[in-house]
């Protein structure tokens, strides 16, 4: 996970990444042969409509730049539908993280329809609708209708009780990556569209694509983390030929850009659902390819596969995962900072007042002094089960030291971190595991990620105000404000460090 100022692969003379490659092409051929053996049996699902108001779906639950944006295009006598994975949050009680409209208008017929309005996207072209300071994404049948539908080796007959719009809109579900997103929400006239088997795959908290596994990750194997990250947010499970197929094309995701990887990874790391992405990442051998440094703390631990325990990393996520959601993101320099963070204690455990007083350190923008006097009066039992902490009787000078130490050794990790060599070898004395020396952290991510707790190291920051009070500000926070970031970061320390302090409002 190394510095990135371009998103090409990187590549070592060390370790040469056609070794990576070769056993992306070969997992790609091997499930091409096996398409027809798991998936042959694969049926086409019932034709459903379903009435959203006995789902529980009301218009109320739709933001209102979106209602805005539905409302204007239905004025004008087009067809419009909420469709993906909004529908499905809306089915289960759950905030969008957005809400995506498919309609029959044209784009250049929404353009002409708001103001604030501009076609995006040379390939796939679709609107932005600008309302309220939102950004609402519009596509059209028209323009979706150009994309080949792809052969899935299925037999889908039309029922006698569909007409041609029905086939329509099938026709842009079929599309569609997983059968709970493939499906449409009428507003107007009340109806949900179920071409694909969603609903009922919702019921059964089963996460599957659509068509044969194989066949839909080799077409875009981003799907692969998509399918992690959607089972991580909604607590759902896999399908068995979707399950078997992730496993089998893991390490297609090389495949993909630097961009697209750290984006994808902001999406699991950054909406509220950390810890089950990093275990679902781990448990189908993911991470050894996207975090080989975490891997190798995994594989260090003993922690297995499919392992139930906690560990460190896993509760600093979780207690952010406590602190962020779908509609209220971190910047991702936090989970980049808190990844840092955690490498450097796993490399050299700490007495849990240094880790206090760096926490409060970073809150308060370098005042050590002020950082040693509160944490020396923590009288609070610390959690006694992560290996990363070790308490020792340290005088006021010697913690201080060690608090500047743990400082230097987290901008060690983020450098480290960011090491297309020191990444490499991460999983050096684990043989088993994939190699990887992929990076996708660009320079300017990773300069900010450094700024969070160099203030420690280097002392009290002129002019830096610490945040009052515990109420985070979701919008500073999603902008990457050194202010709340810190604050954040803090309050994540503390809540795992001393897990029966949640309510103290040192940070």
């Amino acid at each position: 996970m190394a510095i990135s100022t371009g998103f090409a692969f990187s590549c070592r003379p060390h370790f040469p990444l056609s070794q990576s490659m070769r056993k992306v092409f070969m997992s790609c051929s091997a499930a091409i042969e096996a398409i027809e053996e798991i998936d042959s049996g694969n049926e086409p699902a019932e034709w459903k409509r379903f009435n959203s108001k006995e789902l529980g779906i009301s218009s109320s639950m739709i933001a209102r730049p979106t209602r805005v944006v539905l409302n204007g295009l239905k004025s004008k006598g087009f067809e419009v539908y909420l469709v993906g994975g909004c529908v499905r949050d809306l089915l289960l009680k759950r905030t969008p993280k957005d809400f995506d409209i498919i309609t029959t208008a044209e784009l250049k017929e929404v353009r002409r329809t708001f103001s604030h309005c501009e076609i995006v996207g040379r390939r796939f072209p679709i609107c932005h609708v600008h309302v309220d300071d939102e950004v609402v994404e519009v596509s059209s049948f028209h323009t979706s209708g150009i994309r080949p539908v792809r052969n899935l080796g299925l037999s889908f007959e039309k029922p006698v009780d569909c007409d041609e719009k029905d086939h329509f809109r099938w026709r842009n579900c079929l599309r569609r990556d997983f059968t709970i997103n493939g499906l449409m929400f009428d507003p107007y006239s009340k109806l949900i569209y179920d071409y694909m088997g969603g609903v009922d795959d919702i019921r059964k908290a089963k996460v599957q694509t659509i068509g044969p596994a194989s066949f839909s990750f080799i077409e875009d194997c981003a799907r692969i983390l998509r399918a992690i990250r959607i089972a991580a947010r909604l607590g759902f499970r896999f399908g068995r030929e979707t399950a078997l197929s992730i496993k089998n094309l893991s390490s297609s995701v090389l495949r993909l850009d630097r961009g697209r990887l750290l984006m994808e990874m902001n999406y699991m790391l950054a909406y509220g659902s950390a810890e089950a992405s990093l275990r679902l990442l781990w448990k189908f051998g993911l991470l050894d390819i996207l975090l080989p440094i975490q891997a190798a703390y995994f594989v260090r631990h003993g922690f297995r596969r499919r392992d139930k325990r906690s560990n460190l990393l896993l509760s600093l996520f979780s207690n952010l995962d406590k602190l962020v959601a779908p509609d209220r993101p971190c910047h991702s320099s936090l989970w980049v900072t808190i990844l840092a963070f955690h490498k450097a204690l796993s490399d050299q455990p700490r007495d849990p007042l240094v880790v206090a007083a760096f926490g409060l350190g970073v809150h308060n923008g370098g005042d050590l002094s002020e950082a040693l006097s509160i944490a020396k009066r923590i009288s609070a039992q610390h959690d006694g089960s992560f290996h990363e902490l070790e308490s020792r009787d340290l005088n006021l000078a010697a913690l201080k030291e060690e608090v500047v130490e743990l400082a230097t050794s987290v901008q060690r990790a983020l450098t480290n971190m960011t090491d297309e060599y020191s990444v490499s070898r991460a999983m050096a004395n684990y043989p088993k595991a994939p190699y990887s020396d992929l990076v996708f952290i660009p320079l300017a991510l990773y300069l900010k990620a450094c700024k969070v707790c160099q203030c420690v190291r280097m002392g009290r920051e002129k002019g830096f105000v610490a945040k009052q009070g515990s109420k985070i500000d979701y919008e500073l926070l999603a902008s990457g404000s050194l202010q709340e970031v810190r604050h954040v970061f803090a309050r994540i320390v503390f809540d795992t460090i001393y897990p029966l302090n949640t309510g103290d409002d040192d940070t």
